[in-house]
């Protein structure tokens, strides 16, 4: 039966033999991060010490994306599974519980929206022509909602347009906690709101706080995004999570070869506050993309197009 990794580790220390591979794979994965190409007797020993976990609860484990000590639990999931990304971007599994077997939250969301309806307020007529606005003004009906959704809007305001530049790192952990702590009721309605105009499509692309979050001064290569991010055990879980649930395919009705659109939705929204943070290319579609170009890609054209085609063409998405 699957458990949380975190718990799978404790196990497997316990056991003597369990805990002698379990150190090898520490080693072969300590040896990937620092980019120190593994020899073949050494890539041999690793393969060998994932394959003598056999059925131990460390293979099977998995993480969520709410759990405490997220990191420390993605970080033992890539320890067992070290070998699944020897190839160039070839993430395989998600290191996450399927979303259907995570607690949902029971949310207010349609008791604040109809508080809201209630209010005569000058300020609130728009609401119905700008439904990113009414998303927006129904999540400050919430303590939590707006709460997060301030400190990650104040951490990512901080310096742009001036001289100095905002600290993106703090700005990207600002906006994952507010997609993996506010209910979903509250974050989809905000990011996936239906928009008819610019003014809309605006407030709808700003939600990440593009400035700071998503454009630099100059697109960087896709390659370059794809490395920081698999250097960072949170963007390389929520990138594993991203193939695997938006894969297209032309036989499902939806696009997915998952056939859960959803879970391609919960996925992408994993994807913003990491080094591929995604958000929309304009005001008036609702086209998305990284911010990166496959210009001088070189002989890695084709890898770099593959990148970015996840996102810019992607029918499940």
């Amino acid at each position: 039966p699957r458990s949380d990794c975190i718990a799978a580790e404790e196990l497997c220390l316990s056991d003597s033999a369990c805990n002698a591979t379990y150190r090898i794979l520490e080693n072969c994965a300590l040896a990937k991060t620092h980019f120190s190409p593994l020899d073949h007797d050494s890539r041999v020993r690793c393969l060998n010490a994932e394959l003598d976990l056999g059925n131990s609860s460390l293979l099977h484990c998995k993480c969520h994306r709410r759990m405490k000590r997220q990191e420390h639990c993605l970080r033992i999931f890539w320890t067992v599974h070290s070998s699944m990304t020897d190839g160039y971007f070839n993430l395989e599994t998600s290191p996450y519980e399927n979303p259907a077997n995570e607690e949902h939250w029971k949310t207010d969301y349609n008791k604040l929206a109809a508080l809201l309806s209630g209010k005569v307020c000058s300020q609130l007529a728009g609401d119905a022509t700008n439904p990113c606005l009414k998303a927006t003004h129904v999540c400050n009906l919430s303590k939590k909602c707006v709460r997060l959704r301030t400190d990650y809007a104040s951490t990512c305001t901080k310096g742009a347009g001036s001289e100095d530049a905002c600290d993106r790192r703090k700005c990207h952990r600002g906006l994952r906690n507010f997609f993996e702590k506010v209910p979903e009721d509250f974050t989809k309605r905000i990011l996936f709101c239906p928009c008819q105009d610019e003014l809309c499509g605006e407030r709808r692309r700003k939600t990440i706080v593009p400035d700071c979050s998503f454009q630099y001064n100059s697109k960087p290569n896709c390659l370059l995004l794809l490395d920081s991010c698999l250097d960072d055990h949170i963007c390389k879980s929520r990138l594993a999570d991203f193939q695997q649930n938006c894969q297209p395919t032309d036989v499902s009705p939806d696009g997915c070869s998952q056939h859960d659109h959803a879970a391609c939705l919960q996925a992408y929204m994993g994807m913003i506050g990491t080094p591929m943070t995604p958000n929309y290319v304009s005001n008036s579609s609702v086209e998305v993309s990284l911010w990166c170009t496959c210009e001088s890609s070189g002989n890695q054209k084709e890898k770099c197009d593959q990148i970015l085609g996840m996102f810019e063409s992607n029918k499940c998405l």
